[in-house]
């Protein structure tokens, strides 16, 4: 059987196989030295699992490999994870943080316009000064 491997440059390069191959062993024989390095992508999707043949796959002869070589190793995955736990997502709060102090500042300004009555001098004057502090602590942050 004879696979396609297609590089991000357009060129080619053939590769003899068998169905019972599997993506490791593609890996290893046609990329030594570089099988951290390497990702085939069959269809649109990734071939993650090293363990996969190509008969499951259902690679057809004279199908298409798409080859990604990285600069930078990537870890390898068990054959057993599951996709939710390969996710790591930094979600970092501090940066909701000015946005979320912004709508409260909008929120206690629309109501100080529209219900003047239930706001007092000491009131606004502290609105006012917090609104100052925080524009000069925004745009100090923003500013580098």
């Amino acid at each position: 059987m004879v696979l396609r491997l297609k590089f991000l440059n357009d060129t080619e390069r053939v590769a003899q196989v068998k169905p019972e191959d599997t993506i490791g062993y593609i890996k290893r024989t046609y990329f030594s030295g570089q099988e951290h390095q390497v990702r085939l992508i069959y269809q649109g999707q990734l071939l993650r699992d090293d363990a996969q043949t190509l008969a499951s796959l259902n690679l057809a002869d004279n199908c298409v490999l798409h080859c990604h070589i990285s600069q930078h190793a990537t870890p390898q995955v068990p054959a057993g994870a599951r996709a939710a736990d390969q996710v790591h997502v930094a979600l970092n709060v501090g940066s909701l943080m000015v946005p979320l102090f912004v709508l409260m500042l909008s929120v206690l300004w629309y109501f100080q316009i529209q219900y003047r009555q239930f706001f007092t001098a000491p009131a606004t004057a502290s609105l006012v000064g917090i609104t100052i502090f925080f524009s000069f602590v925004a745009f100090g942050v923003y500013r580098r």
